[in-house]
């Protein structure tokens, strides 16, 4: 069993999309996650160090929005979560949404995004 924490609206401009306009210009990205973990030890010692710091981690996330460019949001995702999972030990799954507010599409929208999981015992 894992408890989970839920880091949602991280916000930063990305140059991603298949359109030069996209990368050019840029446009906002959000992305929520889900990190699947174990709190017990944390809460019982009321300790940061045996917890995941989400700070932390969202601050990795603001940070891969701004990398690239990639062409596709699906690359944005896998990306997040490879980090998220390499660099924080404690997060034993994570679940990462990138939406794409903004995304070049030619009728009305409110939103697209893409959800994956990723475990450490999958390939990301």
């Amino acid at each position: 069993m894992t408890d989970r924490i839920a880091l949602t609206g991280i916000t930063a401009t990305g140059y991603h999309g298949v359109f030069e306009e996209e990368k050019r210009h840029g446009q906002p990205f959000v992305v929520d996650l889900i990190l699947h973990t174990d709190i017990s030890a944390a809460a019982a010692a009321d300790d940061l160090t045996l917890t995941s710091d989400y700070g932390a981690v969202a601050s990795v996330v603001h940070e891969q929005i701004q990398a690239g460019p990639y062409d596709l949001i699906e690359t944005l995702t896998e990306r997040i979560a490879s980090r998220v999972l390499a660099e924080f030990a404690l997060i034993r799954a994570v679940d990462v949404t990138v939406h794409k507010p903004k995304a070049p599409i030619p009728v009305p929208f409110g939103d697209v995004s893409i959800t994956i999981h990723r475990d450490r015992g999958e390939r990301t």
